[in-house]
């Protein structure tokens, strides 16, 4: 018989019709148990998706607040930079220039006449910009080159070489970074005077270039997980140790030296208030501190704000074609410096 056809009563004994009877009353049981489950699994499924939709609805909406915001400064720094400052406060919440325009940048790069400054709004004042932004390269330069080489040996001590108390000294040496740096601003300017530095390159450089407590963390985690079996092999090999160090150990974590390197090119690009102390003289100021001389020129009684953003965008330029160059780079060995 059939599975499909349903037995009649009258073919059946009298147990078989009560076997029957029960079957026939769990089929639609099982039946209906079986549809209310698919039916809550497919409800599952369902508040699942759009749960996951409205999240990621809401991530997208919350990552373009947060571009927005991030973004935006800059944006209206560009716009400031390209307006007059007539006409820009008669229309403070147009997001594009006002009256647009490419007399900022004159006035900061020196080519404006006096007069068109004026009629522009500005305060008739320039800044050597070009001088300035040399000495600012000459600067971080400097500081660059000397903290990647003297915190790099510090780092492969601490990372590579075994000696005692080593990690008694380094945990020492990191209580440096809970250091305000403004603790040491007056000793440290105190120092450079007595040393006849001042007005220097070397005397603004002085404080930083020998070493950074973060630059040898920084690289003390990648020392540690240079292979040991090579450097034991160079040993071997009658190798000494400054020569496992700038042979072998430091070409391994390169990429991760030109990383903290541009970092720290940054950081001291953007100093103002130690180049303000300490290199005063037009030939040694760097391009914040003129920046902020510029700002405080003001004979009209307002600042030259179109003239301010435009000096501030054009000092932006270098380290802008930095991070897109090695941004990717820099990203990568920041997260993976907490490996080790």
């Amino acid at each position: 018989m059939s599975i499909l056809t349903r037995p009649r009563p009258e073919d059946l004994d009298g147990s078989s019709a009560d076997d029957l009877a029960l079957a026939t009353d769990e089929g639609p049981r099982t039946t209906s148990r079986g549809a209310r489950a698919a039916a809550r699994a497919a409800a599952s499924d369902e508040g699942f998706r759009t749960s996951s939709r409205r999240s990621r609805i809401f991530g997208g909406i919350a990552l373009g607040v947060v571009v927005v915001g991030t973004l935006f400064p800059f944006w209206w720094m560009i716009r400031t930079a390209f307006s007059t400052n007539n006409a820009m406060f008669s229309d403070p919440l147009s997001l594009l220039p006002v009256e647009f325009t490419f007399g900022a940048f004159e006035r900061v790069l020196g080519i404006a006449t006096t007069s068109d400054a004026l009629a522009e709004g500005g305060s008739g004042a320039d800044i050597n910009f070009g001088l300035y932004l040399l000495n600012s390269v000459i600067v971080c330069v400097l500081i660059t080159v000397g903290q990647v080489v003297f915190s790099a040996a510090a780092a492969y001590a601490f990372g590579v070489l075994r000696w005692r108390g080593r990690d008694t000294v380094f945990a020492i040496f990191l209580v440096a970074l809970l250091v305000p740096g403004i603790f040491t601003l007056l000793p440290n300017f105190i120092l450079v005077k007595e040393l006849g530095l001042l007005n220097t390159f070397i005397g603004i450089a002085l404080p930083s270039i020998f070493m950074s407590p973060f630059v040898v963390f920084f690289l003390r985690q990648f020392f540690l997980g240079v292979n040991r079996s090579i450097l034991e092999a160079a040993v071997i090999d009658g190798a000494g140790t400054w020569r496992i160090f700038y042979r072998i150990a430091a070409p391994l974590v390169a990429p991760q030296i030109v990383t903290i390197a541009i970092l720290q090119f940054i950081f001291y690009w953007n100093d103002y208030l130690w180049p303000l102390l300490v290199g005063q003289s037009e030939d040694t100021k760097l391009l914040t501190v003129g920046l902020g001389i510029f700002k405080s020129q003001t004979p009209q009684g307002s600042p030259d704000w179109a003239g301010l953003m435009a000096g501030a965008l054009l000092a932006a330029v270098p380290i802008f074609i930095l991070v897109v160059i090695f941004g990717r780079r820099i990203v990568g060995s920041i997260q993976s410096s907490g490996v080790k």
